[in-house]
């Protein structure tokens, strides 16, 4: 426990450009250096993918070499460039505190960006799963506004999805795309990029009108209608696109332009957490807070509970329906199994395991089942065996997940931590920081 202390405190003065810092320093090792040097005297085949979780599950007899990249290419270089360079990164992050708030989030989103695009680019798999995560952080924060933020229990993400999907789909594929379903395409290609984003809205906007088809009969009860409704749309809307063929069918819908790149994915999900941000933290966030703690009281004190329900709703659905789109145009291809009961399993999962009425907690959620999914990918069966038991122990230890009620304080994460009044005032039983002040 004492060391754990030490060490908290040895680096509780290093500041986010610090640990981006440090990072980017460990990316670039790896990415100049992983291949031909580091993995080939560690006797590793390749440059492991996922931290070698996939390595060591295949092949247990390259644990030890597994570990020793990760040590020599992650671990070391981070703590060491973070701390060495705890002076430089806070002279800048005090320079950063000085300009208006978001131009210091863009500094610092374009920063962990590039670091983000070095280490996907090493391979094709790794862009895939950056790009998913990414995607899942979407359904993840949208689903927390109505699991989570709003109190109810909606199983229609999946559908919502898939309305986004389609939606946005047949948009590209009818103006960009020459298909044999849809025919001759109506507008040249190159204008493809710049119309996509309007496809996505417009699956976000189909996603929302949709989510009407749930919410007028389900706000006017109280219990658990909402669960049920829910879950009969989400089946509707799989059994209406795998019974029309004019749009695939059951055998689905390819073909899909590859106009979602990762500088477009991650630039929606900023867009999404900072937008979502805003709505829990406005008037109307406070009310649905208000609402989902109290109803009677919330109608008492002149809130209109059921627009405010239905606008929450919309507004989640809507996303859904964006990341829908987004999930299309990566895999270029869809079909209504994609939208079923797994699905929703997954979304829920997430965001359970991560924590409910939090954004920090969504994006936690999000990147630790997609992560973990994929490197427990070697053990096939057993992986749908341990995840379910990490939940199960989460549910036991922690009901509300991981990282519940906690909302993103932009301010705090990136100020500078050079001056230990700031760790003392951050945490005032933190008595290494007074001893270092003398008080």
């Amino acid at each position: 426990m004492e060391f754990a202390r030490k060490f908290k405190f040895m680096f509780s003065t290093v500041p986010m450009l610090g640990w981006l810092l440090g990072t980017l320093v460990a990316v670039l090792i790896e990415y100049y250096w992983g291949y031909d040097y580091i993995s080939y005297y560690l006797g590793l085949p390749k440059i492991p993918v996922l931290f070698g979780a996939l390595i060591m599950l295949k092949e247990p007899m390259m644990i030890p070499g597994a570990i020793g990249y990760d040590m020599i290419v992650y671990v070391i270089p981070i703590l060491l460039v973070a701390k060495v360079s705890a002076s430089f990164t806070n002279s800048l992050a005090a320079r950063f505190e000085k300009l208006p708030l978001w131009v210091s989030v863009i500094i610092h989103l374009v920063f962990f960006y590039a670091i983000l695009h070095l280490w996907a680019g090493i391979n094709d798999y790794r862009v895939l799963i950056v790009k998913l995560t990414l995607i899942s952080i979407i359904l993840t924060v949208s689903i927390n506004v109505i699991n989570g933020y709003q109190g109810e229990f909606s199983c229609s993400h999946p559908g919502f999805m898939a309305l986004g999907a389609y939606t946005s789909s047949i948009i590209t594929l009818v103006l960009f795309v020459n298909d044999k379903i849809f025919g001759t395409a109506l507008l040249p290609a190159s204008f493809g990029p710049w119309i996509f984003p309007f496809a996505l809205l417009a699956g976000g906007a189909a996603a929302a009108l949709g989510s009407l088809l749930v919410a007028i009969p389900s706000f006017r009860t109280r219990g658990d209608y909402l669960a049920i409704i829910s879950l009969a749309f989400m089946f509707i809307v799989k059994s209406a696109v795998e019974n029309l063929h004019v749009i695939g069918g059951a055998r689905g819908m390819g073909g899909q332009p590859d106009y979602a790149p990762l500088p477009i994915i991650f630039i929606w999900t900023m867009l999404c957490i900072w937008v979502v941000h805003n709505f829990v933290t406005s008037i109307l966030g406070k009310a649905l807070n208000t609402v989902r703690d109290d109803e009677a009281a919330s109608e008492s004190m002149t809130i209109k509970t059921r627009k405010t329900k239905m606008t929450a709703f919309m507004f989640g659905a809507f996303w859904a329906g964006v990341g829908g789109g987004l999930f299309a145009h990566v895999l270029a291809y869809i079909n209504p199994g994609m939208f079923s009961i797994n699905r929703l399993a997954e979304i829920l999962a997430m965001v359970y395991f991560g924590g409910l009425n939090s954004i920090v907690g969504s994006i936690v959620g999000a990147v630790s089942i997609n992560v973990l999914g994929e490197a427990l990918r070697p053990l096939e069966l057993f992986k749908w065996i341990i995840i379910p038991l990490i939940l199960i122990f989460v549910m036991i230890f922690r009901p509300y997940g991981l990282i519940s009620f906690k909302e993103i304080n932009a301010k705090r994460l990136l100020r500078a931590k050079n001056n230990p009044k700031n760790l003392v005032k951050s945490d005032p039983m933190n008595t290494m920081a007074k001893d270092k002040l003398g008080v």
